[in-house]
């Protein structure tokens, strides 16, 4: 893995990764509870093109609890000010589920500072939702749901899959360690509530996306599991039929987060989107490794 790194961003300490001497910033942005090491198996590969930076976002994995009071739009704000800070002033932007919806909106934002952008199972292109984050706005039952057993930690991740045994002990042993850290679990569960309601995505976060896809300006990879159980590949769809410079890869048999479950397809898909061709043409692979 690569090393830790820490700036304060927004008053949070924030945990990040940087691999590759590319000239090029591509910023990957998990989801909702993951962390930077969710990208662990694609780092490797998009480092031979790219200077890759990975970061925690406030209130998971390393990175600090973000203070009150706090929305789900003030992750804009957390993005453009930790681009900021790594004096970044142009970026691939590659995000997935709630990291993805975060990409997406910064496009719609700032599209003077989105080179390419790589949406994967992204949040904001539709409101239906698993029933798992619909149960936790229930008074009570999200309370108890949200106790962070290592039992509730393995099915927030096989949920998450098509195939549950890419969901391993250390990996379980990880998030159960990060979602039990002081603050982790009622923060988790006021993000949820912010973000859901019982039928839902909040129509108030839904609609600044699905309202202005026709902004986005730069050219745009969806990539989707066809088996995502938290949100139905029609979003998938509906995002390229909105989106000007839109195209969608669909990763059969995989589910919500298929560049985990898949890396090396997943990679392949992505790299051949961002790179141009090789020079000579033809059907030549490009030189990566997976």
């Amino acid at each position: 893995m690569p090393q830790d790194r820490y700036i304060t961003v927004s008053n949070a300490e924030t945990r990040y990764w940087a691999l590759g001497d590319g000239k090029e910033p591509l910023v990957l942005i998990h989801g909702l509870g993951a962390s930077a090491e969710i990208w662990m198996h694609n780092i490797g590969a998009f480092s031979e093109s790219y200077r890759v930076i990975v970061p925690d976002l406030p209130g998971f994995g390393r990175t600090g609890i973000p203070g009150e009071p706090f929305a789900p739009f003030d992750y804009l704000s957390f993005l453009d000010g930790f681009l900021r800070e790594l004096r970044i002033e142009r970026a691939v932007l590659c995000g997935q589920s709630l990291g993805g919806g975060i990409a997406l909106l910064y496009a719609i934002r700032f599209p003077e500072k989105v080179e390419k952008l790589v949406l994967v199972d992204c949040a904001g292109l539709g409101e239906e939702v698993i029933w798992t984050l619909r149960w936790m706005t229930l008074p009570l039952i999200g309370e108890l749901s949200s106790v962070p057993t290592r039992s509730g930690v393995a099915l927030f991740f096989k949920l998450a899959v098509k195939n549950p045994a890419v969901v391993t002990d250390e990996l379980i042993d990880l998030y159960h360690g990060y979602f039990n850290r002081p603050g982790r679990p009622a923060f988790l569960l006021r993000l949820i509530r912010s973000l859901v309601d019982i039928r839902r995505v909040k129509r108030d976060i839904a609609s600044p996306v699905l309202e202005n896809l026709h902004r986005v300006a730069c050219p745009t990879l969806i990539v989707w599991g066809e088996r995502d159980r938290v949100f139905p590949l029609s979003h998938g769809y509906h995002g390229v039929e909105r989106i000007k410079e839109a195209e969608i890869r669909v990763m059969i048999d995989y589910g919500h987060i298929p560049f985990f479950e898949r890396p090396g397809e997943f990679n392949e898909l992505v790299l051949d989107f961002l790179l141009p061709p090789l020079s000579g043409g033809g059907d030549q692979p490009r030189p990566f490794k997976l």
